[in-house]
């Protein structure tokens, strides 16, 4: 069922003006879902190159192992792991907290189902909007097809007058 459906509004009534803002809005409304959907399809690339990073750090030993350090997404310094056991884990909004690495991964993987359940939620919504554009669609095709038929008999009384 169409979200025009759910909310009680019957395309079928509407001028072809009418429906062609509406069409405009679920338009809007899908471009908005898009961009938020590639944002949380993003957050799941970062957060698995997190996890798969965080793998890679032995955490049996001292620490001193050598990694590059990002400063910016093209700028990185090196530097060592002083203990691969204590990792600064950010839980949002700037706030961090630290963790073993086992908690590390355990935060991250959350974060990942959180964000995997907002992408399929955004994807619902995106169907919903994407149908509710093609019912649009349908019904304006209709209105033009009424609208012409309407003109095709005027013209047709007029010549036969």
């Amino acid at each position: 069922m169409s979200q025009a459906a759910q909310q009680g509004i019957n395309i079928d009534t509407m001028s072809l003006d009418q429906l062609n803002s509406l069409k405009s809005q679920q338009q809007n409304r899908l471009e908005a879902l898009s961009g938020q959907y590639n944002a949380f399809k993003d957050a799941k690339d970062r957060l698995s190159l997190a996890k798969e990073s965080l793998a890679t750090i032995p955490t049996d030993g001292e620490g001193g192992q050598e990694i590059m350090i990002p400063l910016t997404e093209s700028l990185y310094a090196p530097g060592k792991i002083v203990d691969p056991n204590k990792i600064l884990v950010e839980l949002g909004a700037g706030f961090f907290v630290e963790k073993s690495a086992e908690d590390a991964l355990k935060v991250l993987e959350r974060k990942y189902k959180v964000v995997d359940k907002n992408t399929e939620n955004v994807m619902s919504a995106i169907e919903v909007s994407s149908r509710n554009v093609q019912a649009l669609n349908q019904a304006m095709q209709g209105k033009m097809m009424e609208i012409q038929a309407k003109q095709a008999g005027q013209a047709y009384r007029k010549q036969m007058e």
